[in-house]
């Protein structure tokens, strides 16, 4: 949104994004205990409360990442030429991505490994195996996670950046301006229906397949980023709401009690419609609340939105590790959870308070930008050794 030709901040927006970071992280958590594929499993699944938590989470939670990342696309290439967002998406994604690949997914493999009792020894004698075929699936052969397993969101990022960025400077000027209305509310899902119908296991990562992930990235940059959706959301934002209610507990009754439709049929078609359904409705639900209850901004968000990029690239690697130290223990479940969440949610947040935040050669490495201080720091070093 503009005012006197300047971009006035959703701060919605941002904390919407830091809320998602920290979901994100509870559903990984609750994938240690249920019965889902996994790296790593409890050796009790919980198959109630559990369950209910990820199948409630599962199906929404990385869209609203998506449909995030083509929002604030828009606004960083109103405000950058082409050349200048290519070089900030190829550091502030790439980088951290190459280090997901090299640095925290090999523990993560070997783990698995290790517990599928697919390898016997020490990480070290592991670590050259890292590079043995490509890492495809859960539980395959291929060791080498080319995609840095939970930074597979930063991979799909940076390709549907590069590949969407010609069609995006072609369109840019006046998006935020054309009306959103009912039309696009009842249309818009038909594509993604279409997709989930026929093409949702082309990469299919965290419920959906890349090309559904692609659609709500590019529906963000045109669609979402447009002024009037404000307006509309407050008009529409309940209707959606109890929409969204109404899917989520037909989903998640269907999924407990009959199961997932696994061959293609009349009751698989009606599940992934049910689906869809309930995704487009959670995220005009969510831009509702974001909208009446976060648009302000305090400390607590200027510290959690810097935070969010070392949350997400942590989590998952601290997740699976800690996993791996109790998930043999004889605790009961509710104990293993009391210990996991906050101990690695403690230990990630250590990690970036203390270190990572402070020298700007890990700032770069997980996606963040040189901090001003040392920026000003290095200019008058380099001014005095020049006089």
């Amino acid at each position: 949104m503009k005012n006197n030709n300047q971009f006035i901040r959703q701060y919605d927006l941002d904390w919407i994004k830091v809320l998602a970071t920290l979901t994100v992280f509870l559903y990984h958590c609750s994938m240690f205990f249920n019965p889902f594929d996994w790296h790593i499993k409890n050796n009790v699944i919980n198959r109630s409360y559990i369950d209910f938590f990820s199948l409630f989470v599962g199906n929404w939670i990385m869209p609203i990442f998506f449909m995030i990342s083509g929002i604030s696309t828009y606004y960083a290439l109103q405000k950058r030429n082409s050349q200048r967002f290519v070089k900030e998406r190829l550091v502030r994604l790439g980088i951290p991505l190459l280090l997901g690949i090299f640095i925290l997914s090999p523990p993560q493999v070997y783990i698995e490994r290790i517990t599928n009792n697919q390898f016997d020894g020490s990480f070290f004698k592991f670590f050259p195996h890292y590079f043995d075929g490509l890492y495809l699936e859960i539980g395959g052969t291929g060791n080498f996670a080319f995609f840095g397993h939970h930074l597979w969101y930063l991979l799909e990022l940076l390709l549907f950046s590069m590949i969407t960025l010609p069609f995006f400077l072609n369109v840019k000027k006046g998006v935020g301006h054309k009306a959103f209305g009912t039309f696009h509310y009842l249309v818009m899902p038909i594509p993604l229906m279409i997709v989930a119908l026929t093409a949702n296991n082309i990469v299919n990562l965290a419920s959906w397949g890349i090309i559904f992930y692609l659609i709500l990235f590019i529906y963000g940059y045109y669609f979402f980023s447009r002024e009037s959706l404000r307006e509309f959301v407050r008009r529409v934002g309940v209707f959606a709401g109890y929409l969204s209610a109404i899917s989520t507990a037909g989903y998640i009754f269907w999924a407990m009690y009959i199961g997932f439709p696994m061959n293609v049929s009349l009751n698989w078609g009606i599940f992934m419609i049910l689906r869809v359904i309930l995704v487009w409705n959670v995220l005009f639900f969510i831009l509702y609340l974001g909208d009446k209850y976060l648009n302000f901004i305090n400390s607590t968000l200027k510290y959690t939105s810097e935070a969010s990029m070392p949350f997400y690239v942590l989590h998952q690697p601290i997740i699976i590790m800690l996993g791996f130290f109790i998930y043999n223990l004889e605790w009961a479940v509710p104990v293993k959870v009391v210990f996991l969440v906050p101990v690695a949610f403690t230990i990630i947040m250590i990690l970036y308070h203390f270190i990572i935040r402070r020298f700007n050669l890990l700032r770069v490495m997980f996606g963040l930008r040189i901090a001003k201080e040392n920026k000003i720091m290095t200019e008058k070093i380099r001014t005095s050794l020049k006089n």
